[in-house]
């Protein structure tokens, strides 16, 4: 009995040190926590702005006479010893004119360019882009078969682009030049199956190279968009779709529909797919085109009839002048499943071991093009 008084009596002293301490604790506790919240708050927005920066950096401009600066390009500006004389306009391209040149020495020397640059009065949304854009070449350009970006202008309007042009350049035309000559005195003229295995061979990389450095898949891969240069060196161009690509927005699917639907994979024009096998269904194609000088695809068809055409197992005849060889491979990239595709570094093997196969006397196709039935028959937009 004694100790139950004893232990009763203490009770209220019990209490009295519990509320005591928890006075003391609970704010400590709660002014504790709050500067932990704080500080993971700061962290958090530290980090986001340390993030934003190292994105935006390409994109961080000064103010030097008025004009902006990207560090990230400082080192592809034009030198003032160089300039750009004869520009001539080509035509208008996506963010505006797109000029042919020359880009000329102080020693006095001279090269052809092709000058892409931004239309006048762009608004800032335009102008980010195209900076984007000048910074995917300055990235990207850097194989031997894929088109070389010079310099560019960022410190003054307009904003440009300085590419180097191949002569005799776009290999579609170049490919029309060559129909009706039986037998050609230029060396560069005499096309054999021969010249269409070396040609392709060099797409064949400059598309590896895309897809293996940079996971990029070109997108519209056509003759079109290929330049020739000396000796059939080729170079991949008209990197416009594989740029927007890195989008997911409308605009890309926009410019993506633009592909003419004779170029495209069957899953790219059922389910959107566009993947490195696709771009391996246009080099067949691309093969096509080099082997006929030129011919558009599927002649015999209208452009919305070839997909039902080749849901039933439909495929183009071997042209003439098309050796075995070749035409198993333009069969092998036509697989419609993706995925019984070959890869481009299997193409570029593929080639490379048939090229002792190939004929090498000139391809004469006596038919001359005429460009507004090309457009219609290809189903080019005009």
């Amino acid at each position: 009995m004694e100790s139950n008084t004893n232990c009763s009596a203490s009770l209220p002293e019990c209490y009295e040190s519990s509320g005591a301490l928890a006075v003391i604790i609970i704010p400590s506790m709660l002014a504790l926590s709050t500067v932990v919240v704080m500080l993971v708050i700061f962290c958090s927005l530290y980090k986001t702005k340390h993030r934003e920066q190292r994105t935006s950096a390409p994109f961080i401009s000064a103010s030097v006479s008025g004009a902006r600066i990207y560090p990230a390009l400082l080192s592809w500006e034009l030198p003032e010893e160089q300039s750009l004389d004869g520009l001539e306009l080509w035509h208008t391209g996506h963010y505006g004119p797109v000029c042919k040149g020359l880009l000329r020495n102080r020693d006095g020397s001279s090269s052809l360019v092709v000058v892409k640059s931004l239309r006048d009065n762009p608004d800032q949304s335009e102008t980010a882009e195209f900076v984007e854009w000048l910074l995917f070449h300055a990235k990207v350009c850097k194989h031997e078969n894929v088109v070389q970006m010079l310099y560019c202008q960022t410190r003054g309007s307009p904003l440009y682009l300085v590419l180097e042009a191949c002569n005799p350049g776009n290999l579609l035309h170049f490919l029309w030049t060559l129909r009706n000559s039986s037998s050609p005195a230029d060396p560069l003229q005499r096309f054999s199956e021969r010249s269409v295995f070396l040609v392709a061979k060099q797409v064949a990389a400059g598309l590896d190279y895309l897809m293996s450095e940079h996971r990029l898949v070109h997108g519209d891969v056509a003759a079109r968009n290929i330049l020739i240069g000396p000796d059939f060196s080729a170079r991949v161009a008209g990197l416009g779709v594989a740029f927007e690509g890195r989008r997911t927005d409308l605009t890309t699917r926009q410019r993506a529909a633009e592909v003419p639907l004779k170029w495209q994979a069957p899953e790219r024009v059922v389910m959107q797919l566009c993947i490195d096998r696709s771009d391996v269904w246009s080099f067949g194609i691309l093969l096509y085109e080099l082997i006929t000088l030129g011919s558009p695809p599927y002649p015999d068809l209208e452009p919305p009839s070839v997909l039902p055409k080749l849901l039933a197992s439909y495929r183009m005849k071997r042209p003439k002048h098309c050796g075995s060889s070749l035409y198993d491979l333009m069969k092998y990239c036509w697989m419609w499943s993706f995925k019984d595709r070959p890869a481009f570094s299997a193409i570029i093997k593929l080639l490379t071991s048939s090229l002792h196969l190939a004929a090498t006397e000139h391809i004469c196709i006596p038919d001359i093009v005429n460009v507004s039935e090309y457009n219609r028959d290809a189903g080019l937009l005009l």
